[in-house]
């Protein structure tokens, strides 16, 4: 049994903090929201009642915030300050790669091990257990930061040091971003032509075309049961989470000098699909838009 303190209980964090105590794991979790607490304790978590009196005594530490800010001053004002020097720190929010660096030295400063461990998989993953993690650290650090995510995980890979975490995150999502887009349109144009868009599903995930999107997380409802799109847009990963991805790729993009043209399209059209009341609905959503359907619903 490992003692895990948990910070960040939201959409993906309550359900990865309820797979570590699943795994028999004493997990002491905190939020600021009260709902999310008692969720986590129902989920078989300690309640904590500050992120640093959940951390006092942790083996590891794990992060789920929102933005490079929260992680930031969460590191910086509660964590470092009250965790045990030999605590292993994971942070598997999804943000900027400069601040995942500045909390690695910030960390590695006090003696910390530290490691940057953003996940893709979405809220299904999350609660199943079977997210893959994309891990920036030492590589010494590795072994100890695969074993604490296991009971989270479906894979884990090493993408390299401290933020490359969140460089892979951030580009593996603006693939994602842009394709779906694409299936989206293709989904659109077949059924404008009369072709049936089910049958065109069939064809293209045999074909040229097939990807992720189109095979396992089908825009149009039906081919693939599991899809968002059998709920009404409802779960998965939501419009607004995918266009803070977008925003951070487009950003790092600036930063470094690269041209990413599909990508900052990409951007201006999911930034649409929130604007017109989307924001909480799964990305997939984008096909109503491209359909000339409501996609607020």
């Amino acid at each position: 049994m490992t003692r895990i303190a948990f910070i960040g209980l939201g959409n993906m964090g309550g359900g990865m903090a309820a797979n570590q105590a699943k795994a028999g794991n004493a997990v002491a979790a905190f939020d600021l929201s009260e709902a999310a607490l008692e969720k986590a304790s129902a989920a078989g978590c300690a309640p904590a009642g500050s992120a640093a009196e959940a951390v006092r005594d942790a083996e590891v530490v794990i992060t789920m915030l929102p933005a490079g800010q929260h992680v930031r001053a969460v590191y910086a004002e509660d964590i470092l300050p009250n965790a045990p020097a030999s605590a292993l720190l994971i942070d598997c929010s999804t943000i900027d790669v400069e601040s995942a660096r500045a909390v690695a030295v910030q960390a590695a400063e006090r003696g910390f091990r530290f490691a940057d461990a953003p996940v893709s998989g979405g809220t299904a993953a999350a609660d199943a257990g079977t997210l893959a993690f994309m891990v920036g650290c030492g590589e010494a650090d590795f072994p100890a930061v695969e074993a604490a995510l296991a009971p989270m995980a479906r894979v884990v890979f090493r993408a390299g040091d401290h933020g490359a975490g969140q460089a892979a995150k951030i580009c593996n999502n603006m693939v994602l971003g842009v394709s779906m887009i694409g299936v989206c349109e293709a989904l659109a144009l077949a059924e404008k032509l009369g072709l049936d868009p089910v049958k065109f599903h069939e064809i293209s995930s045999q074909s040229s075309g097939q990807c992720w999107s189109l095979t396992s997380y089908c825009p149009w409802p039906g081919p693939v049961p599991a899809a968002p799109s059998n709920r009404g847009y409802e779960g998965g990963c939501s419009t607004a989470m995918m266009l803070k991805d977008l925003k951070l790729a487009q950003e790092a993009a600036a930063r470094a000098g690269a041209a990413t043209p599909l990508g900052a399209a990409a951007e201006g059209l999911y930034a649409m699909l929130a604007g017109l009341g989307a924001g909480g609905r799964d990305f997939s959503v984008m096909l109503e838009l491209l359909r000339g359907k409501a996609p607020a619903g």
